[in-house]
């Protein structure tokens, strides 16, 4: 009796690898907003037609000077924790979707955080000690990201 052994090799392209640790509901990270804008204190929503994509995940803008100007330093506007909620990530390490329209820059980055009902991360991130918070989140994205 002959044995056949049959092995299956199972790759992923360091795209699909890279997604997995950004929130890109609706295409791009951010749920699509500019990622620039947020450094103006603005929630802005990006177009699909100005885009780019950087560490595997796409980016929307509003403006081609906002792309331009990510292009020229894309570690500066990326979100936190791949733009899942800073909050989430700090008090218990799980990646929770976000409200774009909720964020905060805080020591030249930017954070996102969730926003429904009457759950405001934000809000809780701030009152329960951000600095700590953070220290946390920093942690837990290094294990997240690690796996």
């Amino acid at each position: 009796m002959k044995k056949i052994i049959i092995v299956l090799l199972i790759t992923f392209s360091a795209s699909a690898l890279a997604q997995k640790n950004y929130y890109t509901k609706k295409g791009a990270v951010a749920k699509g907003y500019d990622v620039v804008a947020y450094f103006n204190n603005e929630a802005k929503e990006g177009s699909k037609e100005i885009s780019t994509e950087y560490d595997g995940v796409t980016f929307y803008f509003s403006s081609q000077e906002n792309r331009n100007t990510f292009k020229k330093n894309p570690t500066k506007y990326i979100p936190q924790y791949g733009g899942f909620c800073a909050y989430a990530m700090g008090a218990k390490g799980n990646k929770v979707p976000v409200n774009p329209e909720t964020f905060e820059i805080r020591d030249g980055k930017l954070y996102l955080f969730y926003n429904r009902g009457s759950t405001n991360t934000l809000r809780l991130w701030t009152k329960e000690g951000a600095k700590e918070l953070k220290a946390k989140a920093d942690q837990n994205w290094q294990k997240i990201t690690q796996k």
